[in-house]
């Protein structure tokens, strides 16, 4: 009897806190439709004048539509220098043949190709930079994600950006851009609502401190204010790194109202859970409290959880229908303000549900799948070498 009675303690303090976070997470979610269209409504800060510019974009293998991403930086509007340094760590890189591509194209661009095999800890992407950068000619460095597309005016924009009093570093908003498949549309989903509107829920409230890898720009004089990139070769988080080593330094970081395209690519769900995944415990070891406090984005399973407990009770079973219908509002009030949409919203139930187990799961453990190989990530977000695995890359 005595067991049976702190089992019914037990659901019932269950149901209760299920109901009250997914309760809270219906008002954030409303918060959050409100907010995404206010911040894209903001004006984009003109640029006065256009120094020149080097754009250094990290390779490694031949992704999807990886001609049209760097076609996209060169197809600029910008009328001032602009170079293009290409990096590889491998002078063999099958990357390489979409540069090809993209010299005969247009023969006129500065275009440079940079292989360097130098390392400085784990993180490849900053060494990557590392060794680029030694080869930059203009004070304003943009350093952009091979998988990322920007629209013409993405030069001129940052560059605005950046002349702004106070702002040491210009870094995107993003939002999905999904290759065919049915995994790749979930991925996309997973970015445009629900990580965009965290993002920017976070940031209107002074909660999110982000800055996103996808683009990050400031000038040479910045870059030195604050050490250079090979400090951060050993973090996971290495755009967040940079981003609070600025803050550090007593200038802003500016993200501007308008939003850059990342490839959603992973068309298996092991791919795209182990993406996933890498993300979500990224975002922990960035900001272990915010992860935490994050439960809030998950309303409908929150509900569903509810359900569980209270053996459906019918509160929670109202929850579970507003939660839904609050999600939809937001999907909509998303797509309004960012012109974009992704297919499949008939799928809702389905994201939640799993972008919630993704964020459970990611408490559980320390490591993280990147490019093939397994790393170990400590309390202050470094990474170790853990087991290889195979070569495939994530």
């Amino acid at each position: 009897m005595a067991q049976l009675h702190v089992v019914h303690l037990f659901l019932a303090f269950s149901a209760a806190l299920s109901e009250l976070c997914s309760g809270l997470g219906i008002l954030y979610t409303v918060s959050a439709s409100f907010l995404v269209g206010r911040f894209f409504s903001r004006p984009i800060a003109a640029s006065d004048r256009f120094p020149g510019v080097t754009v250094a974009k990290p390779l490694h293998g031949d992704e999807w539509h990886l001609v049209e991403h760097l076609t996209s930086f060169v197809e600029q509007d910008y009328p001032g220098p602009v170079q293009y340094l290409i990096g590889v760590h491998d002078a063999n890189d099958p990357a390489l043949k979409a540069v090809d591509i993209l010299c005969s194209r247009f023969p006129g661009k500065k275009i440079t190709v940079v292989a360097d095999a130098r390392l400085y800890g784990p993180n490849r992407k900053i060494a990557n930079l590392v060794n680029m950068l030694d080869h930059a000619e203009h004070d304003v460095l943009c350093l952009a994600d091979s998988d990322v597309c920007v629209g013409p005016s993405y030069l001129r924009n940052i560059v605005g950006a950046l002349q702004q009093p106070g702002v040491g570093l210009v870094t995107s908003a993003y939002l999905g851009s999904c290759a065919p498949g049915f995994w790749p549309r979930v991925g996309c989903a997973l970015t445009n609502y629900h990580f965009l509107p965290g993002v920017i829920t976070g940031l209107s409230i002074g909660r999110a401190r982000p800055c996103f890898g996808q683009t990050i720009a400031m000038t040479r004089a910045t870059l030195g204010r604050i050490g250079g990139l090979a400090q951060f070769a050993h973090h996971l988080a290495e755009d967040y790194a940079i981003g609070e080593a600025v803050r550090r330094s007593g200038l802003s970081v500016a993200i501007p109202p308008f939003i850059v395209r990342h490839a959603c690519v992973e068309n298996t769900f092991a791919q795209l859970f182990a993406h996933e995944l890498r993300w979500s415990r990224t975002i922990r070891a960035a900001d272990r409290t915010g992860h935490l406090g994050s439960v809030l984005m998950h309303p409908f399973p929150l509900a569903l959880l509810a359900i569980l407990f209270s053996l459906g009770k019918p509160l929670a079973c109202g929850l579970a229908v507003l939660s839904l219908i609050v999600r939809a509002t937001l999907i909509r009030q998303t797509d309004r303000a960012t012109g974009e949409r992704c297919s499949g919203s008939s799928w809702l139930p389905l994201w939640d549900v799993l972008q919630f187990v993704i964020y459970v799961t990611s408490f559980f453990s320390s490591r993280v799948l990147w490019r093939g190989q397994r790393f170990e990530v400590d309390d202050d977000g470094l990474l170790s070498t853990c087991v290889k695995s195979d070569p495939t890359p994530e």
